[in-house]
């Protein structure tokens, strides 16, 4: 590795001769940058170079074997030498790490201020301005839109003037509930660069579930659309938003953006964003934010009913995401970078918004569907397109295989270099049709493993050594700093080979989570106390005779379906709100194409028993009304009675053997409050396959 000197933002500025050119918008923006950037010190902890650079010049010429060892044995001089030349700081920090898992104190370069909207956007804007920083392929195939790193800087710097002339203060909260879009990326960075704290909801979640992280995060201002558009269809975003603000006191504007050209009626607190933007200035001074204040909250499922706003702080949220953007996926500069993931998700964050953007990448944005308008719509995008990595989830690879191949050969790949999957393990089948139908057998096809509370990739099968192989459907090799180890039930660690436990990880890294939002003891209950001194996953792994990292799966209530976390818990709340159902349990049984869906069992009242079809049918609009249509059970079980010990504990484990019809061995049954509640269950089981089977 051959590494670059790093030089302060001012003196690149002025040695790269970037000049006023005759466009009074790119004026403004150079004489904006030279102006903001005054205040950026000029020191060597700061480099704009348009090329990524290699981890750093202290860490140049090292294998990565060495980068390993190092990152794990002294990750004070590896990520701090890192940093300082990676990201464009207002204030060099004093100190790289304080941190303490067992009380879940988690600070990374303490003392430095940046502006992370500065680092994803003016930076590239000072070298390259008309580089091509998103392209917005919109649900209609060939309607694709380019933004440029200009044209993006000044649609963020219009937004973020909108929000401070309506009150958005800095630390305050800002839900956004949108399509994937140029917009919605601009009213991400907005918030970044006025120190606004975004929270970005899946445009796919009810007004419920909406209200109540609009609540839980006590956001006073909410952007949305007034539509979107996916698959062909329309469907109303602010009319969801309406209902959601109505049991939300705090929210004291609603800014509408528009997506489709229906009109929809504006209330009291409506601000139609396109007209007001467009008055406003496109130039916005950034707030010089410390290394960790909030950048945004995100909600994930938790083993308990209520959603867990994860939160993500600025250098080390944004220097993780950066770096595993450039070496896992193998990146570099002039690449199409082709996430399709939904910015409502961790995924998008990192991947389609913070990390590319960072590395001043071409990032797509999917505004569609892998079916829309057919099952070729992944590969034609990437023929026209000219994609040169694709990260897509194994749900939509398993749906797609079961077509036929000409749907991916009849559309010309040989623009791809990487593939990748996340957010569940992809299974043999789909592994070995991704690499050899899609990518032709010639693609490193990386296997990720990381979740919303890591804020980037932790296992995966790069970065390695040169030629070192890429096992199918394994996530494999730890990234830089990160530690994984395995423990036992009685929490001890588990040393060797060819060994299974519960995945932990061993020591901090900057990307990770700070807290829970509000309730900071139930991230150390939840991550750090099960295994004291270790970031618990959740998950479990199995690690080879080689030393490489298995995911076997949840070891919590927490199912994963369509590489989306929702915590059962949360489906068997909506469920108990049906005044007939007294009594529920979820749990989640593998499937084909999402990996996993919820098999609920219910308890109805006597009154009941004889309705139990139109019983069912509201409680599938419940759960897509509490939560979203994603979450309702692929089966409902009706039963007498759950099976529970003498404590009254539901014996999970029974029934999820019950709904994978594998009752001949239910184990250690000598807990159970009344044994003879599994042959009811069992007989109910046997009734609703064979009714299954007659429709």
């Amino acid at each position: 590795m051959a590494g670059r000197v790093s030089t302060s933002l001012l003196t690149s500025l002025v040695r790269e001769n970037i000049v006023f050119r005759n466009k009074k918008c790119l004026r403004k923006s150079v004489v904006f940058i030279s102006r903001c950037h005054a205040r950026y010190q000029s020191s060597s902890s700061s480099s704009i170079s348009a090329a990524q650079p290699d981890l750093s010049s202290h860490l140049a010429g090292k294998t990565y074997a060495d980068l390993y060892e190092l990152s794990v044995k002294d990750p004070e001089t590896f990520w701090g030498s890192i940093a300082k030349e990676r990201l464009a700081w207002t204030k060099p920090f004093y100190q790289v790490t304080d941190c303490d898992l067992s009380s879940g104190k988690i600070n990374w370069f303490l003392g430095g201020q940046l502006n992370v909207s500065v680092n994803c956007l003016d930076v590239h804007v000072a070298k390259d301005p008309d580089r091509v920083a998103l392209i917005w392929e919109k649900d209609e195939p060939g309607t694709e839109e380019r933004i440029t790193y200009r044209e993006l800087l000044e649609m963020t710097c219009r937004l973020a003037n909108t929000l401070k002339s309506h009150g958005v203060q800095r630390g305050e909260r800002v839900a956004i509930y949108m399509p994937v879009s140029p917009m919605a990326v601009a009213a991400m960075l907005a918030c970044a660069r006025i120190g606004a704290v975004h929270t970005v909801v899946f445009a796919g979640f009810s007004s419920e579930a909406l209200a109540g992280r609009i609540q839980d995060a006590q956001c006073k201002f909410v952007i949305t659309c007034n539509q979107g558009v996916r698959g062909g269809r329309h469907f109303d975003l602010k009319s969801t938003v309406d209902k959601a603000v109505k049991s939300c006191p705090s929210v004291r504007h609603v800014f509408v953006a528009k997506r489709t050209n229906n009109s929809l009626p504006m209330g009291k607190l409506d601000i139609p964003l396109d007209e007001v933007m467009a008055s406003q200035s496109s130039v916005c001074a950034p707030e010089l934010m410390d290394s960790e204040e909030m950048l945004f909250m995100l909600y994930t499922s938790g083993s308990t009913g209520k959603p867990k706003g994860i939160v993500h702080t600025q250098a080390g949220y944004l220097l993780y995401a950066s770096l595993t953007h450039q070496y896992v996926f193998d990146y570099t500069p002039g690449d199409v970078f082709g996430c399709v993931a939904d910015i409502g998700w961790i995924t998008g964050h990192s991947y389609v918004v913070y990390g590319p953007l960072c590395n001043g990448a071409t990032s797509v944005l999917f505004e569609s569907t892998p079916m829309y308008p057919n099952p070729g719509r992944y590969w034609e995008t990437v023929q026209r397109l000219r994609i040169n990595q694709f990260y897509g989830a194994p749900t939509a690879i398993r749906l797609l295989l079961k077509y036929e191949d000409n749907w991916v050969k009849k559309y010309d790949r040989s623009s791809l270099k990487t593939l990748a999957s996340v957010g569940e393990p992809i299974n043999h089948e789909a592994w070995e049709w991704f690499h050899n139908v899609v990518g032709d057998g010639r693609c490193p096809l990386v296997d990720t493993w990381w979740q919303t509370e890591t804020g980037g990739v932790c296992i995966a099968p790069l970065p390695a050594e040169p030629g070192a192989e890429i096992r199918p459907a394994m996530a494999m090799r730890p990234f830089f700093g990160i530690q994984p180890a395995l423990l036992g039930e009685k929490g001890q660690i588990i040393t060797g080979n060819d060994v299974n436990g519960a995945l932990c990880i061993s020591q901090p890294w900057p990307g990770m989570a700070r807290t829970i939002f509000g309730d900071h003891q139930r991230f150390v209950d939840a991550y750090f106390k099960p295994y004291q001194g270790q970031y618990f996953t959740g998950d479990g792994a199995h690690r080879t005779k080689d030393g490489y990292y298995q995911i076997t799966g949840r070891m919590d209530d927490v199912i994963n379906i369509s590489g989306h976390r929702l915590g059962t818990a949360e489906i068997e709340d909506a469920l108990d709100e049906h005044p007939d159902v007294p009594e529920t349990a979820v749990i989640g049984i593998p499937h084909e194409i999402k990996g996993e869906v919820p098999f609920a069992f219910i308890v109805l009242k006597e009154s009941a028993t004889e309705n139990q079809q139109a019983v069912v049918g509201e409680l599938r609009l419940l759960v897509a009304t509490k939560i979203a249509k994603y979450a309702v059970p692929d089966h409902f079980l009706v039963v007498k009675r759950l099976p529970k010990t003498r404590s009254g504990k539901i014996m999970r484990r029974i029934l999820r053997k019950v709904a994978m019809q594998d009752t001949s061995n239910l184990g250690d049954v000598s807990t159970l409050d009344d044994p003879s509640v599994l042959s009811e269950i069992v007989e109910a089981q046997k009734h609703y396959k064979n009714q299954a089977t007659k429709k």
